[in-house]
């Protein structure tokens, strides 16, 4: 009777078997890249904090930013990577299972952190994806895996690299898995990408590194039709702004390389520009990641023009050579900007800086479902409703603007059709 029913079942007995050692394997797998990326990220962010509290001590350095473009555009033609596409290489990476060399770790980690500490305007998430997942890929090829499972750890380091600077780590392991191709989730890295992310947060707040968390002050408790509506208008700015940022980002990025064809002249030249609009503007709000305003917007203070010299700047910045990320400017931009159209829609401000710092993320990242775990991660639980309202009409109406290149969106933002294209 048990030979019967053993050979009745024994492909699902043996898939079940292979499905646990598969299970076994990733665990194994997860602990080992979200420990090591946990460990680099940790550096990675106290560098930053200092290179960010030195820069505020002698605001002399933003002097030398012309010279640190020359240093960054020098490192990466010393180790061949002059042509580095960054972040879009390693969504490339995980879509088409290209080799991710581990230089890229090295010398997003030296760029960055001298970005910052020269008073570019920059993020740091962008080198998070990048050192977690050049560190991740090679690992697979160390341990000699198929292009299958490469793809599932370099996606493990990205979910690392993320949660262990930005310390949300849900946020984390759905972004790493909805940017690449927006429309596919491969879930069979949820396991794997979850454990490397709460290894990476874990040991990120055991060194004493907090969350990144907000307090958001007058967010409604019931859903209310009037308040919908402001949070639609709301989101449709925000799909306004994302794609005004994405456009500026391009047009600086191509301008710079079609008139500056040298890579160190156009990073010098780049580093000049920020100075003179530093210097022009009369404030160094604009340097740097801009967390304080980030701060100060949710608390219902900022500028009005703040959210357009953001852009200005990131644009200068990034376009010119200089490392760093993209998606802690679009959080700049959005809560400055919701800031200010929430007092005109009579909502609190704080509130409105909140919906539009979501709704702008996930406008230039094309990521709706990371928005909304987001939101939670960052605000709470409270007003989940209308973060996930104002974050799905931005996506919708955003078109396929994007800040990666290389990101696809394979399905239609308005109807349930197969489009497999580019963002722009």
């Amino acid at each position: 009777m048990f030979k019967t029913f053993y050979r009745k079942y024994q492909d699902k007995i043996d898939r079940s078997e292979d499905n646990f050692m598969h299970f076994c394997a990733w665990i194994c797998a997860g602990i080992a890249i979200g420990g090591v990326v946990g460990l680099v990220g940790i550096a990675f962010h106290i560098l930053l904090e200092w290179a960010a509290e030195f820069r505020v001590e002698h605001p002399a350095l933003l002097w030398l930013l012309p010279l640190g473009g020359i240093a960054i555009v020098l490192a990466y033609r010393l180790a061949g990577m002059e042509k580095d596409r960054g972040t879009n290489f390693i969504l490339v990476a995980v879509r088409s299972n290209e080799a991710v060399t581990i230089k890229t770790a090295p010398l997003i980690f030296f760029s960055t952190v001298v970005t910052h500490l020269l008073g570019g305007s920059a993020g740091r998430e962008g080198a998070a994806l990048q050192l977690g997942g050049s560190i991740a890929s090679s690992f697979g090829r160390v341990w000699e895996l198929n292009e299958k499972d490469e793809r599932i750890m370099t996606m493990c380091g990205m979910a690392a690299g993320f949660s262990a600077l930005f310390g949300t780590p849900l946020t984390s392991v759905i972004f790493a898995m909805e940017v690449i191709t927006v429309g596919v989730m491969h879930y069979s890295a949820i396991v794997p990408c979850t454990i490397a992310a709460l290894v990476a947060s874990s040991m990120s707040q055991a060194m004493g590194i907090a969350p990144t968390a907000f307090f958001v002050a007058d967010i409604p408790e019931k859903i209310l039709f009037e308040t919908c509506s402001e949070v639609v208008a709301l989101g449709i700015a925000s799909a306004l702004i994302s794609i005004l940022f994405c456009v500026v980002m391009e047009h600086v990025s191509h301008t710079y390389r079609k008139r500056i064809p040298n890579p160190m002249l156009r990073a010098f030249v780049g580093g000049c520009l920020v100075i003179a609009l530093t210097y022009l503007v009369g404030c160094r709000d604009y340097n740097g990641a801009g967390m304080d305003i980030i701060v100060n917007a949710l608390h219902g203070d900022a500028k009005a023009e703040a959210f357009l010299l953001k852009i200005l700047f990131t644009a200068l910045t990034l376009g010119a050579g200089f490392k760093g990320g993209e998606i802690v400017p679009s959080f700049f931009i959005g809560a400055t900007f919701g800031c200010v159209a929430g007092t005109l829609l009579g909502m609190p401000a704080g509130f409105a800086a909140s919906l539009c710092m979501a709704a702008v993320f996930c406008g230039v990242t094309n990521c709706p479902l990371a928005s909304i775990i987001l939101c939670i991660e960052l605000f709470g639980f409270k007003g989940t409703g209308y973060y996930a309202l104002c974050c799905g009409v931005s996506y919708m109406l955003s078109g396929y603007y994007g800040l990666y290149s290389e990101q696809k969106i394979m399905y239609s933002k308005i109807q349930p059709e197969f489009i497999n294209k580019n963002v722009h």
